[in-house]
């Protein structure tokens, strides 16, 4: 499957593009020599966004604690998007990956998929000796979920139309945290968020992180 970095990127330039390549694959579908192009039409996207909030298409927009205008303030930005889940963030220090996928090829179902891109983060978090989980309805991965000391350090939020999906997960790496305070994460009031630089209480090397987690997802993402 082809992978490309776009390295920094503004998250409204990111989600042209991903529709532009959704787009494109859908409407290779019908054609007779799809299969023999997919390998080109699919995409797993690794990218990195400035400060934003997104709120995805059935979240509660009373999970941003503060006014639009205050977003200057922080250089930071807010989108309402056509993705699953509630609100979240991106920022420098988080791996953001958007994969362009059609679930009719990987012969997987929605909600497999889904736990497939959790599983990819669990078994990256396994390189560097941390277990994590996944929660029985509340989608990402987790560490400590059923405590009180619960925290997330990966957050998922996808799209789905006609088997293709876009959108993906965020991977917390040595993401500013406090960007966090001034929104209830994924809806929740009652669980914290985490970083990988947090949890080892010490600086990663991105970049090893995202061929760890690219080895994984081609493992997972198979034909």
């Amino acid at each position: 499957m082809k992978f490309t970095d776009w390295g920094i990127i503004d998250y409204k330039e990111a989600w042209d593009k991903q529709n532009e390549i959704f787009t494109q694959l859908i409407r290779a579908k019908s054609t007779a020599d799809y299969l023999s192009k997919i390998d080109q039409l699919q995409q797993i996207i690794f990218c990195e966004h400035p400060h934003v909030y997104t709120l995805g298409r059935n979240g509660n927009v009373s999970n941003m604690l503060i006014q639009e205008d205050r977003l200057k303030s922080l250089n930071a930005t807010y989108y309402k998007t056509d993705r699953g889940g509630d609100i979240t963030y991106h920022g420098f220090g988080q791996i953001v990956v958007y994969p362009i996928v059609d679930l009719d090829a990987l012969h997987i179902s929605l909600r497999q998929y889904v736990c497939n891109l959790e599983e990819a983060v669990i078994r990256t978090l396994m390189h560097y000796n941390l277990k994590t989980e996944r929660a029985e309805g509340a989608t990402g991965v987790w560490f400590d979920y059923n405590t009180p000391s619960a925290r997330k350090i990966c957050a998922i939020g996808v799209r789905a139309s006609h088997y293709v999906t876009m959108h993906g997960l965020a991977f917390n790496i040595s993401t500013d945290l406090s960007y966090y305070n001034y929104i209830n994460p994924c809806g929740f009031i009652d669980k914290g968020v985490t970083s990988l630089e947090k949890e080892l209480g010490k600086s990663v090397n991105m970049e090893e992180v995202k061929v760890i987690l690219r080895s994984e997802l081609d493992k997972l993402l198979q034909f």
